[in-house]
């Protein structure tokens, strides 16, 4: 499918400075255009990029000035970044939707299923189960019983979603996704042994949820453990039992969060955070990379570091010092040898 430049602006409510009549196809980095695609220019740090580029247009800011002549079309609109994720949408949005039923797949005939659904080859749909409209559920996913699926809802291939759990609409599952597995609940016996305590609750996602591939988010020991509507979730991404996440809080990669842990809204964590149970963080929250929260944080918009986590500008000062321990401590003995001399002397 082509687009031209003109009509690209008028979508995005932007200018054309170049040739209007330009075509496109596809997309590309801006790093590796070649003709006939499209590229963004959002980060100052990629501008050198622009110069040297074969894409056939490029989406900028409104009030970016090239430094030297730019070969390719440009448009400019408000937010370059904004501009390429509704490009990428409208593009996802035009290719063809699948929809019907394949064989083999099983649907209990105590399910009920919507409109427009699309049911993959070796899907398997428990009883009672109530499945939206507009859903997509992809080969090799397994929705256990009493479970509820949202409009338009994406299921990829390989999610489960165990028994009783609530999925909401506009949500977005990836291959390996398990909702629903028990929460590590174990108690101790008087022989040094562990007795599983029964997780009997369940897992419910608001609406406009996605969930990276292969993380997992257990069912509540009683009650449910709950994500709240925007949130957005990693790969590899563990939320233990009776866990609750706040509205449009975002997780990066391999982060863990324990049992009953309360997550605050519009909270952002970067990859590998630990955080430890029965704990609350408040709105706003920030937190670094690799990260360990071990108390509850109560002030909003706190930004934290380390392992335990403190206050990141004064983490970041501690980190010049300890960086440069080694060669203190050289100094210092060099120092100590200096006055043992002068003692001696």
């Amino acid at each position: 499918m082509e687009f031209r430049a003109q009509d690209i602006a008028e979508f995005l409510k932007g200018e054309v400075d170049g040739n209007p009549d330009v075509l496109v196809t596809t997309v590309s980095k801006i790093e590796e255009g070649r003709p006939g695609t499209l590229s963004f220019l959002a980060n100052p740090k990629y501008e050198h990029y622009i110069y040297q580029t074969k894409s056939s247009i490029v989406l900028v800011n409104r009030d970016f000035t090239p430094e030297h002549e730019v070969a390719a079309t440009l448009i400019r609109v408000e937010d370059a970044y904004q501009a390429m994720a509704s490009l990428l949408e409208m593009y996802e949005q035009s290719k063809p939707q699948r929809v019907g039923i394949e064989d083999p797949s099983f649907i209990s005939k105590s399910a009920s299923v919507g409109e427009n659904v699309y049911v993959g080859a070796f899907a398997y749909i428990g009883s009672n189960a109530k499945i939206g409209n507009n859903v997509k559920i992809y080969p090799h996913v397994y929705i256990g019983e009493n479970v509820v699926v949202g409009d338009n809802t994406v299921l990829n291939s390989g999610v489960k979603i165990y028994e009783s759990c609530r999925i909401g609409a506009n949500c977005i599952l990836h291959s390996g996704v398990v909702i629903g597995s028990d929460g590590f609940g174990f108690a101790p016996q008087s022989d040094n042994n562990y007795k599983k305590v029964p997780q009997v609750g369940n897992v419910v996602l608001e609406d406009n949820v996605e969930i990276g591939a292969n993380t997992c988010i257990d069912r509540a020991t009683m009650g449910s453990t709950i994500i709240r509507h925007g949130v957005k979730l990693d790969n590899l991404i563990q939320v233990a039992h009776n866990v609750e996440i706040g509205a449009n809080t975002v997780i990066a990669a391999q982060t863990g969060v324990a049992g009953s842990a309360k997550i605050g809204e519009n909270c952002m964590f970067g990859g590998q955070v630990g955080i430890v149970g029965h704990l609350s963080i408040a709105n706003g929250v920030r937190i670094a990379a690799q990260s360990g929260i071990n108390s509850t944080v109560k002030k909003e918009g706190t930004v934290l570091q380390g392992s335990p986590a403190f206050d990141y500008t004064p983490y970041q000062k501690s980190y010049v010092l300890f960086k440069n321990l080694p060669k203190m401590r050289t100094q210092l003995m060099e120092l100590e040898r200096t006055v043992k001399e002068l003692k001696g002397e």
